[in-house]
């Protein structure tokens, strides 16, 4: 039976939803709605007082992992920049793109391997300062260039986050699942979406690649020769013996990490996924860390570690800091959370679960027009900008529809994540990431967001059947 409380924890959720369709913040919905439906359910409003710090206690306890995470990856590329190593890693590259066609599936696919290991945010400037001009010179337009860096960083690398993890393990938690489930078939979706997506893209430039200019002067290549001589300038010969070092040592040592992370799954022990896979990549990450620092400053690498360190948490609070208010509020709908939140040791409710339960009667029982409505709710909840704050909704909905529709909650939580993350984390909306692809591009970002609209949403729908007839 539904109470007060479960009707105003639904309309607060139709608010967020309302909310984030005219690009507006719900983080103040959140806390305001964590406190009202605590206020409303205890019947104390020091008890909804003390919902609101709870929830986002409970929110940043299971999801600290993941600042930490990012934090570590983002200092360690600090870190590689003193060395200039970051650039020396994709110099070589550069030899390789030597038409508009190559250089268009050579961005797609490093731009998709950086990515998944560093994010594509502190990815994209790496890439756009070296790789972006050499394609526009080799011929591809430099709309091309925005599109296929879009599609494999902001889309087809952070909506499946396999290496990190992040976007899984938010999914997961909020569904009550293994992340490693989500991972596993997000991974495959993302995919599919981005082969389509990336494939489609191809095609509508394949006329548009022009013959290779090597002396055209333009903006973006002033812009290459400038972050040239400002690497020679600042690094001395030490440092660039050192830079070439790491430029080695880094991605190998990457690679070791996700083909042992691959061994232990394939073979059953000891795996490392979920929370596990992020404690071996981080440690690996914060390894390698102290080395580029000691190497770059020597003695001054005792400070100069905590400056990379404080980039790091900066960064990854400053991207995920307000996804905690949002999960705090849907970890509240979930009775596995619900009872930390609201202080009570049994007979926790679960909102969510218990209005979806009881509006089954009224829920078309189809697979597909299940799996299509959370990839809507998805790409909705993504339209406010990050991609992220969506996936405590789309994984909540995915556990409470799971059982009425037939799927796995896996399932449905990949499909959400797909349609959430392809959307805010920057490849169809222009208030995102998306922008600083476009400036490195050189492109207009409302133009680039068009282009890139046919050829993702046509991933997406291709994805979400897989996933109806796969699993």
């Amino acid at each position: 039976m539904l109470t007060p409380a479960h009707w105003l924890y639904g309309a607060f959720t139709l608010l967020v939803i309302l909310a984030v369709l005219f690009r507006r913040g719900v983080v103040l919905l959140s806390l305001v709605g964590t406190l009202l439906v605590a206020w409303v359910y205890k019947g104390s409003f020091v008890d909804g007082l003390q919902a609101i710090f709870n929830a986002n206690l409970v929110a940043a306890n299971e999801l600290f992992s993941i600042f930490l995470i990012i934090t570590f990856m983002v200092a360690l590329l600090r870190a590689l920049k003193d060395l200039g190593a970051d650039r020396q890693m994709i110099a070589p590259i550069q030899r390789l793109m030597v038409n508009g066609h190559v250089s268009f599936f050579i961005l797609v696919v490093i731009t998709y391997v950086i990515s998944l290991f560093f994010w594509p945010t502190p990815a994209v400037p790496l890439i756009g300062a070296l790789l972006i001009p050499p394609a526009v010179r080799a011929g591809l337009p430099a709309m091309g260039a925005a599109m296929a860096v879009a599609v494999a960083g902001q889309g087809m690398a952070l909506s499946s986050d396999y290496v990190m993890q992040v976007a899984p393990m938010l999914s997961a938690k909020s569904a009550g699942i293994n992340t490693a489930a989500v991972a596993d078939k997000a991974l495959i979706l993302s995919l599919v979406t981005g082969v389509i997506a990336s494939g489609s893209a191809y095609l509508y430039l394949f006329r548009k690649v022009r013959n290779p200019d090597l002396y055209e002067d333009d903006a973006l290549n002033q812009m290459a020769v400038m972050s040239a001589e400002e690497d020679i300038s600042r690094c001395s010969g030490a440092e660039e013996k050192w830079g070439r070092v790491f430029a080695v040592l880094v991605p190998f040592s990457l690679l070791g990490v996700m083909l042992y992370m691959v061994y232990t799954k394939i073979h059953g022990h000891g795996r490392l996924e979920g929370a596990n896979g992020a404690a071996f990549i981080g440690g690996v990450a914060a390894v390698l860390l102290i080395m580029a620092t000691f190497v770059h400053g020597r003695f001054r690498a005792l400070e100069r570690i905590s400056e990379h360190i404080v980039e790091g948490f900066l960064f990854s609070f400053k991207a995920m800091g307000p996804v905690v208010p949002i999960a705090g509020f849907f970890f509240l709908g979930n009775g596995d959370f619900a009872g930390a939140i609201l202080s009570v040791h049994k007979g926790a409710p679960a909102f969510l679960f218990d209005i979806v339960k009881t509006m089954q009667a009224f829920i078309p029982a189809n697979r597909i027009v299940t799996s299509f409505g959370i990839l809507l709710v998805g790409m909705v909840t993504g339209l406010e900008g990050s991609g992220f704050s969506g996936l405590p909704l789309t994984g909540a909905l995915s556990g409470a529809l799971a059982n009425s529709s037939g799927f796995d909650p896996s399932t449905l939580a990949a499909i959400g994540q797909m349609g959430s993350v392809w959307t805010g984390g920057g490849t169809l909306i222009a208030w995102s990431s998306l922008v600083a692809v476009a400036g490195f591009a050189g492109v207009p970002v409302m133009e680039l967001a068009r282009k890139n609209a046919i050829p993702v949403i046509m991933g997406l729908v291709v994805s979400t059947l897989v996933a109806v007839f796969l699993w």
